[in-house]
């Protein structure tokens, strides 16, 4: 048994928490945030200040994969889920059955368990909270890390808080986005980690509604379409509630006054998949998100660990564009990973520990990462490009068979789910299409559009502007 501080007491962090105390160890969650997790699904929703999550109100979903591994490891958290009301719903029939053929045989492998961010980190911090060998202490500040020189690099020993200093034989950075580890290295001495990032260059206008009845809008595509110059969201949440977004290049000054209701509505109602999503009860005004970044820490340069003690898992990590909502998925199969890891090297030689972390973390969540990244970079060069009155034709060949998949996702049933498989994170792009049958299904679809049916680009900026002059 080792004793095991996780810094945050976000999704991610509390699902290591419970993965590790269920294998015999003791783990001490420490959280900056000091309120605990309402009780109530409403009260989460209207009353939790979580000021370190940045997407806490935002649009948000547990795609497939979240669900699988939670339904294999932690049981107990979709039941605690279902209990505050979140929405089971399967993320292939969002699709029209015209596009999907109807259900068949191995379809609930798409099933979704879902719900409002703050609703469902309620629910796992309730889970947490009742788990033995865990233990969540909210409102302790980290200030820094307890490092000993090991003669070769660092050992993290533990943290320093406000309230006195804490030690562990393994601490794990589950901070986030707004991760500061990096700079806490640096000021114990250490070598920082490699740090890739960059803007991720999106932005997001969402709203959230609701329904008297509850009842979920038809799905009449995917829960994300892509347009010219932007992309549509509509997102199933907890309670008889839902999300709607539209995500744009956060350079498009066109589309800047999409913050306003009346510009943001109109705009909506230019895409027949979306539209009928926002004739319900608004929950919310239009929020606002940007300045989102790319990032990924590598913590072993050229066979080296930059410190041992610590490993990072999730956002603290390496995060993307949320549009795509992978973000809990990774973040749970990260945690898997870790728990496998602390399994089978232990923490006695610590050096191991994050060398193994680092392998397996490449080997088993990094592919999603990098066709996440890949994915992005080619979609905010096509919104760019559309914005601007291009047309955007990279000499890749990948991202030619991504588009062909998308436009033949509407008609086609396998090559559906075949997309729903990639979405859905239980396989990355290079696995879903190593069937040569399947690459042959997808040829009639090389050069159609992927793009769903709706305003284009001339006509969006029209419809802004003009919403925009009415509401001035």
């Amino acid at each position: 048994m080792a004793q095991i501080l996780v810094l945050g007491a976000g999704v991610t962090g509390l699902t290591t928490a419970m993965l590790l105390a269920r294998d015999g160890h003791d783990v001490t969650v420490l959280e900056r945030d000091p309120t605990s997790a309402p009780t109530r699904s409403e009260a989460a929703w209207t009353s939790w200040a979580r000021d370190g999550v940045a997407q806490f109100r935002q649009l948000h979903v547990m795609l497939p994969r979240w669900r699988a591994v939670m339904a294999a490891e932690l049981p107990e958290v979709l039941d605690a889920l279902r209990a505050a009301g979140g929405r089971a719903a399967n993320a292939l029939h969002a699709r029209p059955v015209a596009q999907t053929g109807g259900w068949q045989r191995g379809d609930e492998r798409f099933d979704v368990l879902t719900a409002r961010r703050p609703v469902l980190e309620a629910a796992v911090a309730a889970t947490a909270q009742a788990s033995a060998g865990v233990a969540v202490r909210r409102g302790v500040r980290v200030m820094g890390l307890l490092t000993v020189d090991s003669g070769v690099v660092p050992r993290v020993m533990g943290v320093r808080t406000g309230a006195g200093e804490i030690t562990a034989d393994l601490v794990v950075d589950a901070g986030g986005r707004r991760s500061v580890v990096d700079r806490w290295m640096a000021e114990a001495g250490g070598q920082p980690p490699r740090e890739e990032r960059a803007d991720s260059g999106f932005a997001y206008y969402s709203r959230h509604y609701r329904a008297a009845d509850g009842r979920l809008p038809d799905g009449r595509d995917a829960w994300l379409t892509h347009q010219d110059s932007v992309c549509a969201i509509m997102l199933p949440a907890d309670n008889g509630t839902w999300a709607v977004g539209l995500t744009v290049a956060s350079r498009d000054r066109e589309l800047r006054a999409l913050r306003h209701v009346a510009v943001w509505e109109a705009a909506v109602r230019g895409y027949p998949a979306a539209r009928h999503w926002i004739d319900a009860e608004p929950i919310t005004d239009v929020a606002v998100m940007g300045g989102i970044d790319d990032r990924r820490r590598e913590f072993v340069l050229d066979g080296v660990p930059v410190v041992t003690g610590l490993v990072a898992v999730g956002d603290a990590w390496a995060c993307t564009n949320p549009s795509l909502g992978r973000g809990l998925s990774l973040g749970a199969m990260h945690a898997v990973v870790l728990r496998d890891v602390l399994a089978a090297v232990g923490v006695a030689d610590p050096a191991s520990l994050v060398l193994r972390f680092a392998a397996e973390t490449d080997a088993r969540v990094g592919p999603y990462l990098e066709a996440t990244l890949s994915f992005d970079r080619h979609r905010l060069a096509e919104m760019e490009a559309a914005a601007v009155g291009s047309v955007y034709r990279p000499d890749d060949p990948g991202w030619a068979m991504t588009c062909a998949l998308w436009a033949g996702a509407r008609q086609d049933p396998v090559l559906a789910r075949t997309l729903a498989t990639i979405g859905s994170v239980l396989a990355t792009p290079a696995e879903a299409v190593a069937d040569p049958v399947l690459v042959e299904r997808l040829m009639p679809h090389m050069g159609r559009t992927h793009l769903a049916p709706g305003a284009d680009r001339a006509e969006l900026v029209a419809t802004v502007r003009a919403s925009a002059r009415r509401a001035a």
